[in-house]
């Protein structure tokens, strides 16, 4: 059995409160039945309301569509549009039966007009059937965390009962796309041409979120939704000054005003914070392990002035074993860092020894100098 060494260390970083945090907290309050905000990168909740009740949530549910129909790797392929596809009811891109046209194109009609069609579409060609694509939808949903979540069909409209999921479950499928660079794309794009089977002139497809197109400078993407039953669903993402931020509300009747509103009470009330730099770890008390060990990436996390002063840090070193004779006999993961907010565990990253195996981030004094300089100055604070 391995014995663990804990050193603690209070990380507080006087300097930084006041520029830092300029901003003082605010109430806030939405029109919507549940709602949340999140840090896009660390998942933070900022703020909640009745996140985890379950709902019915319209065509936010085509973020699931679209992000399974980019990670099928098919993009480049041709979908033959069946009848199928024209009965699905609702908003569409009128495709026509037996056309054929690019998945990928299918995708850009499924996020920016919310074509029912080309959610059927998708769903058939990704999927083998529908049926089979639901299936493929809720072993994502699982696969990812979305614990209140069952998907019934590709589009979100109001014709199963077993179809509904959770404000906090579509952050979370939210945050999950955004890794993906062509749903980013996709998400952020205004416009899109698609070739039109049957005339000379090309299909333009405008994006219905008001957010992107005319509303929030600040405005990254997303997905609007609306049925009878579910009223409105949006989903948003943001970004200002590197502060990525997603925003879900349901059965909103003012979703424009109330996802601004969150996501500024996130840029007014939070900022990100480089709680530790990527590379070598000091002021160890092992004389084994000095100069020796590091972290391979920052972590960066958004908090208030008052948190900052609660945030700690916990090293935990495995005891050195006698029969690390070189520097190639000591395993590439020799212990783990916990950044502890109160007593909350906030991230937890892997500790590394200078092996040579693994890649070590690169990086001077100097520059982590530089960079806290910077950030005091009020310039680039997420490091």
């Amino acid at each position: 059995m391995l014995h663990i060494k804990k050193v603690t260390t209070g990380f507080i970083i006087i300097f930084l409160l006041l520029t830092l945090f300029p901003h003082q907290s605010q109430a806030i309050g939405v029109s919507a039945r549940a709602a949340i905000l999140i840090d896009q990168e660390s998942g933070r909740v900022l703020y909640e309301k009745d996140a985890h009740t379950k709902m019915r949530i319209a065509s936010i549910t085509k973020i699931m569509t679209a992000i399974l129909a980019i990670e099928s790797g098919k993009l480049d392929t041709m979908v033959k549009v069946s009848e199928n596809a024209l009965k699905a009811e609702g908003s569409a891109i009128y495709l026509q039966k037996g056309e054929k046209i690019k998945l990928e194109d299918l995708v850009y009609g499924l996020m920016l007009r919310s074509g029912n069609d080309a959610a059927v579409a998708i769903a058939e060609h990704v999927g083998g059937s529908l049926e089979g694509f639901v299936v493929m939808m809720n072993q994502k949903a699982e696969e990812i965390g979305m614990t209140n979540t069952e998907f019934a069909n590709p589009h979100g409209l109001d014709d199963h009962e077993n179809h509904y999921s959770t404000a906090y479950d579509m952050a979370i499928l939210t945050q999950y796309a955004m890794q993906n660079e062509t749903y980013q794309k996709i998400s952020s794009t205004e416009t899109h041409r698609a070739p039109n089977p049957n005339e000379k002139w090309d299909r333009v497809w405008h994006n219905k979120n008001k957010l992107l197109t005319s509303l929030y400078e600040y405005s990254t993407g997303g997905k609007t939704g609306y049925t009878v039953r579910a009223k409105r669903t949006l989903v948003s993402t943001a970004s200002k000054d590197g502060f990525n931020t997603i925003v879900v509300t349901l059965n909103d009747p003012n979703d424009w005003k109330d996802h601004m509103n969150l996501h500024n009470y996130a840029y007014n009330n939070f900022e990100l914070v480089n709680i530790k730099r990527q590379g070598t770890l000091g002021k160890l008390d092992n004389d084994f392990y000095k100069e020796r060990v590091f972290i391979s990436r920052n972590v960066i996390y958004p908090l208030t002035a008052e948190e900052l002063q609660k945030v700690k840090i916990n090293l935990s070193l495995i005891t050195p074993n006698k029969k690390w004779k070189d520097p190639e006999d000591v395993p590439d993961v020799v212990g783990e860092m916990s950044v502890m907010l109160d007593k909350n565990e906030i991230a937890e990253v892997p500790i590394y020894f200078d092996n040579g195996q693994v890649e070590k981030p690169k990086g001077s004094f100097w520059e982590l100098f530089k960079s806290l300089f910077f950030a005091a100055a009020g310039v680039n604070k997420y490091g």
